[in-house]
């Protein structure tokens, strides 16, 4: 039988990472019925990359978020059924959508940048307790583009 490993080892930091996500995504959901928000909390970073576009296709908005064309795609129905956003065709292109906020998108945006300021403190206050763990990310992100996971474990499994 294979020796067990622990869950939280330092080999399954993805899972850790995921994890704390999840707890994030599921703790925010009370603050933002409290503050009136009715974003979906995966969907903040998209509703504010359309708020500073104006109008933009979802390629472009994937290319601003870091995300997949399709991941885009997969969030914009619940923003559309929330008509926190509409679409349109593009008239150079009558195949590619445009997305832009409603006057109900922009009153969610405003509310989701006075929340921000809100958990900014929060967040310093945690980092306080535990380390500034959004600049470790950002460090850890940088590095992993810098130099990916396969020429590290070349270099140091040799």
């Amino acid at each position: 039988m294979p020796a067990s490993t622990d869950l939280n080892d330092i080999s399954f930091l993805g899972r850790l990472s995921e994890l704390l996500s999840q707890t994030i995504e599921e703790q925010t959901r009370d603050l933002f019925a409290a503050s009136g928000i009715i974003v979906p909390v995966r969907s903040c970073s998209l509703l504010t990359a359309l708020g500073q576009a104006g109008e933009a296709s979802a390629a472009e908005l994937a290319r601003a978020l870091g995300q997949s064309h399709q991941l885009v795609l997969q969030k914009c129905p619940a923003l559309l059924r929330l008509n926190l956003i509409d679409q349109r065709p593009d008239p150079a292109d009558a195949r590619r959508k445009l997305f832009r906020l409603t006057e109900e998108g922009l009153a969610q945006l405003a509310r989701l940048d006075t929340y921000s300021a809100d958990i900014g403190i929060v967040y310093k206050r945690l980092f306080d307790e535990v380390g500034d763990v959004h600049s470790a990310i950002l460090r850890s992100l940088k590095a992993l583009a810098d130099r990916p996971l396969r020429e590290r474990a070349r270099q140091d499994l040799a």
